[in-house]
């Protein structure tokens, strides 16, 4: 069953999308901060754990979570690009860049909003940011013969804007001045749906005349990311089947919530317009899942019970 906080990040994700599309002059300015909204999300999620419990999350299941980074890293990927081969092959690139790229930034906020294991997804969005430029520009280049020379150097400095800066800032906080921290934390769920609505303003605005120029193209983009974002969850499910079910949900987050900002700023630069366009739409799944989801999370209490 769907929650009232369920409900309104759906109408507030929705509805700022609509408005990044009619009215992208007014929205254009929040266009270069994607980037900033996804580190202050990070910072409101490293405000509620300890970097203790994410070590001894890491520490406590190594071999789990070395298994579960290889296939959400390599194994995932691969066998996403080949079957879009088979079924709908001028979106096969898309669909591997978002399944080969790191677990986002806002998936520990779905980790709380489901209560799953926020550490163990707070494990694989460093891992996987750490793994993905070692193994993305190879399967890129070994499966669409493409060259995509993501610069290591960039790419770790990002790493540490996004990841670690927000993580050290987190830990300065909370040992300097603990109730701020902890008013900050009580008020982090609209806080995280502003920042929510300001990417959204930010990423749609960018494409809005392709809403209104390319109408048929635009469908079945969107068409495919709900493929892809079915395709994430059921993934997350079948490879943590006997894991207990926070751990399952973890799993299914940590597939489902990938970096597609990330997505949409390297394909720009390699690739296509359909690329970065397809990974743009994608927000409508990654909002919406949360609905099946959900009511995954429900049927496996009531079938436990």
């Amino acid at each position: 069953m769907l929650s009232g906080k369920d409900f309104l990040l759906l109408a507030v994700s929705f509805g700022s999308l609509l408005v990044g599309v009619l009215a992208p002059d007014l929205c254009a300015p929040l266009r270069p901060f994607p980037i900033v909204w996804m580190m202050l999300l990070l910072f409101l999620s490293f405000l509620s754990i300890s970097i203790s419990q994410i070590w001894q999350t890491a520490c406590r299941s190594p071999l789990r979570i070395a298994g579960f980074l290889t296939f959400r890293m390599i194994l995932f990927p691969v066998a996403v690009a080949l079957l879009f081969r088979l079924i709908w092959p001028t979106y096969g690139l898309s669909a591997m860049l978002l399944a080969g790229i790191s677990t986002g930034a806002v998936a520990p906020f779905f980790a709380n909003l489901l209560q799953a294991n926020m550490a163990l997804v707070l494990v694989v969005v460093v891992g996987s940011s750490l793994l993905v430029p070692f193994t993305l520009p190879p399967l890129v280049a070994l499966l669409f013969g493409h060259s995509m020379e993501i610069p290591l150097l960039g790419m770790m400095r990002l790493l540490v804007m996004v990841v670690f800066i927000p993580l050290l800032a987190s830990e300065l906080l909370k040992r300097t001045a603990p109730a701020t921290a902890d008013r900050i934390r009580k008020s982090q769920y609209p806080i995280s749906l502003l920042l929510f609505a300001l990417t959204n303003l930010g990423v749609f605005s960018k494409y809005s005349d392709f809403f209104y120029q390319q109408p048929t193209v635009l469908l079945e983009a969107i068409a495919v990311t709900f493929a892809s974002g079915f395709l994430f969850v059921g993934a997350g499910i079948l490879v943590a089947w006997r894991w207990r079910l926070e751990d399952q949900l973890s799993a299914v987050i940590s597939l489902w919530i990938m970096n597609y900002i990330l997505v949409i700023v390297f394909s720009a630069q390699f690739f296509s317009p359909l690329e970065p366009t397809v990974a743009a739409l994608y927000t409508f799944p990654f909002y919406a899942m949360v609905i099946p989801v959900r009511g995954w999370r429900s049927y496996r209490i009531r079938k436990h019970l």
